[in-house]
């Protein structure tokens, strides 16, 4: 609150606009090899009986284990599989399904159609605790506090703005090591916008999703998302290659979920995002990966920029 006689935020003061400054974040992230196997010790007091979205897949790879570390804390599991597309009918299916279980927790286990779907069933719930587990890092949804809608065809039709982002975001990288190379590689696509975007957003004094202008704290994020992807992105993209872990894997997942999720919503979003969303009315477009069209969003974006010292720009950040 401004003091008293000086108004508020946003206000005009002295000749000069006050702006607010905001960011947004899941309630607690945690990432590393195995971390499937402590979820149980990390929803504890989340909730007691957890309605798990995931893919016929996902519940035939991990659904064991995911069960047994719940049920050791005494928790209940009640899974359900999310076939095709994150549509409201999906998602209007799980939420009465949640509801007649009794469920009080939501658990999204899976890729981006699963994320979705889960977000999308515990806002509409009154906000039940939610619980992201990314099956693959192809893009940087889990830790947004955005759930994106489509239509069969693939095509965005609503996002859902969630009253809180994830309250966990559970990340086990060696569940993420023996994924497709190709998503890991989309997911640095996706990540490769945060920075770019982000500086378009601060230059023209763009409001985020967050409600507010970027903090210092997100500026520094992004900018760190890109090195981390420079520095460490083909070693990692090797090991999955060969289906290894390596220790450059932490850090580019890192990059692609945590760094870019908080990048996109409180540092904003513009040109690649926009081309991206172009992409998805072009039938062509629809085999490609969203991290793919958001990669060529931003050769599209910097093309365009209109920097003040626009070389120099270009020059530094492809060094």
């Amino acid at each position: 609150t401004a003091p008293d006689g000086q108004g508020t935020p946003g206000e005009q003061q002295g000749g000069c606009t006050t702006l607010s400054i905001a960011m947004k974040a899941p309630g607690r992230y945690v990432q590393g090899f195995g971390e499937r196997k402590k979820l149980g010790q990390s929803v504890k007091k989340l909730g007691s009986t957890f309605y798990v979205l995931c893919s016929p897949g996902g519940r035939r790879r991990f659904g064991e284990e995911i069960e047994q570390s719940l049920t050791e804390q005494g928790k209940t599991v009640v899974f359900a599989e999310v076939h095709g597309e994150a549509t409201k009918a999906e998602g209007f299916a799980h939420m009465d399904a949640c509801k007649a279980a009794g469920c009080d927790a939501v658990i999204g286990m899976g890729g981006g159609k699963v994320i979705d779907t889960a977000k999308t069933v515990a806002e509409n719930l009154g906000g039940l605790p939610c619980i992201i587990i990314p099956t693959v890092a192809s893009n940087d949804a889990p830790c947004s506090g955005v759930a994106v809608l489509y239509n069969e065809q693939g095509v965005v039709v609503k996002a859902v703005m969630m009253r809180r982002n994830p309250d966990l975001v559970l990340v086990d990288t060696e569940i993420l090591s023996k994924a497709p190379a190709r998503l890991l590689s989309a997911g640095m696509g996706d990540a490769l916008s945060t920075w770019f975007e982000a500086e378009a957003c601060r230059k023209n004094g763009v409001k985020t999703m967050a409600r507010g202008q970027e903090t210092e704290t997100v500026a520094m994020m992004s900018r760190l998302c890109y090195d981390l992807l420079l520095r460490y992105g083909p070693e990692a993209l090797d090991g999955v290659k060969r289906g290894e872990y390596t220790p450059a894997l932490e850090k580019v997942v890192e990059a692609n979920i945590l760094l870019s999720g908080v990048g996109f919503e409180s540092g904003g979003l513009a040109a690649a995002h926009a081309i991206n969303d172009g992409f998805a009315q072009e039938p062509q477009a629809h085999g490609m990966y969203h991290g793919e069209k958001v990669a060529f969003g931003v050769l599209t974006q910097l093309v365009k920029a209109t920097w003040p010292d626009e070389k120099k720009f270009i020059c530094t950040v492809g060094t």
